[in-house]
């Protein structure tokens, strides 16, 4: 990669007090670093398989958890990926993985930014002057990738209040233009760089930027960037196209008269970019490791992912923020976690990893509930077991 050409504010605004500690702590002997971390626990088996074998809470079809790092490894599955020939699950099926997809979009962002062709400075109407209004012209591209920008909230979409309400929707079919004329309409709900809202529609414009500058769609620069490099090839940046191909596990909604339906097929468009790419569990602990390692990014852009805006940055309801760039930070039984929640109807995951990478954990399974907020209980029940050492008992945070 050619030499770094950063925003001075933009990074400046993530390199405040929070980060001069991240760095120093990054520039410690791997000795030392090791000897100031927060124990982990031996990874329990036993607890790990009944986690995922517990398919009630929240109810789902399967579940899969590959545990990674230096601290000890570990995948087990449970259930099966199709009801009606009662296939078990294997590690080797794709599912679709949401908001992680948004992992994928800002690291190529910043690949661009290493190689002089973004600058994180720049308003995002200078680069895509069709699709914001004058009155947005302060919204830059690390706005975008941090949640910080400020945008509308969407006007005239369908909320689909009922299962039978997401079958019904679930073809519809928006271009990225129309879907960000739905997000436009109003004004900023705050001055950009001010406060925190995580939103799929930053992510949306952060694609059509790598669209933009690449020349070509952004699914194509994440296969040449990341996919083949790294030999992902169970990952996938589906396009249009509204099926999952190969070896996977289908995703089902309960009706309100119990049965499930197959929700598998699913016409992705309105998350372009922000949660509509499909992978395995190995090709996320694999992308994870890399990420974490530095093969995909120059220390001083990776050190941007683990970076929290300011501390006078608030999330809308005042708690502090938790997203960085690309990435989320979750804090478990005092252990730092540093990763992305994702999900879509009939899937749920999790990719998560410490810093130093003694622990990786990527969780993939599939409720047959829409979205209710018991959807991340086994999440935390994961998240739990993998850092709760016995001095920590009790200081256990959940994962949104």
């Amino acid at each position: 990669m050619t030499s770094t050409r950063m925003s001075r504010r933009a990074f400046a605004g993530a390199a405040l007090a929070g980060t001069a500690a991240l760095a120093a702590t990054v520039a410690l002997p791997a000795r030392r670093a090791a000897a100031s971390a927060v124990p982990l626990p031996p990874l329990d088996h036993t607890a790990l398989q009944a986690a995922i074998d517990d398919l009630e809470h929240p109810p789902s079809t399967a579940a899969q958890l590959r545990v990674g790092g230096t601290a000890g490894c570990w995948r087990g599955t449970s259930g099966v990926a199709d009801i009606g020939t009662r296939r078990p699950v294997t590690p080797r099926d794709k599912v679709r993985i949401g908001s992680i997809t948004k992992v994928f979009v800002a690291t190529v962002v910043l690949q661009l930014v290493a190689e002089g062709r973004v600058d994180l400075d720049t308003p995002v109407r200078r680069i895509l002057p069709e699709l914001l209004p004058a009155r947005f012209a302060a919204v830059t591209v690390a706005h975008l990738l941090n949640h910080t920008s400020g945008l509308p909230d969407h006007v005239g979409i369908p909320e689909p209040k009922t299962p039978e309400e997401v079958l019904r929707h679930r073809f519809d079919h928006w271009t990225p233009q129309e879907w960000m004329a739905t997000a436009t309409q109003g004004p900023l709900k705050f001055a950009p760089g001010t406060r925190q809202e995580y939103r799929g529609i930053n992510y949306v414009l952060a694609a059509l930027i790598v669209d933009q500058v690449t020349g070509r769609p952004y699914g194509q620069a994440i296969a040449a960037r990341i996919l083949r490099p790294l030999d992902l090839v169970r990952t996938v940046v589906p396009g249009n196209d509204p099926r999952v191909h190969g070896r996977h596990v289908h995703g089902y909604l309960a009706m309100a008269d119990g049965s499930l339906r197959d929700i598998t097929v699913y016409d992705q468009s309105s998350a372009r970019g922000e949660g509509d790419m499909i992978s395995t569990t190995s090709d996320l602990d694999r992308m994870l490791a890399a990420l974490f390692s530095g093969e995909l990014l120059p220390p001083e852009l990776l050190l941007m992912m683990f970076t929290l805006p300011p501390g006078d940055v608030r999330m809308l309801d005042g708690s502090p923020a938790r997203y960085s760039t690309g990435l989320q930070r979750a804090t478990v039984n005092g252990v730092v976690l540093w990763g992305k929640t994702g999900e879509t109807y009939g899937y749920k995951n999790a990719a998560f990893s410490t810093r130093d990478q003694r622990r990786r954990f990527v969780l993939a399974y599939h409720p047959t509930t829409a979205r209710n907020g018991e959807e991340s209980q086994m999440i935390a029940h994961v998240a739990d077991l993998l850092t709760r050492a016995p001095s920590t008992e009790g200081q256990g945070s959940r994962i949104v």
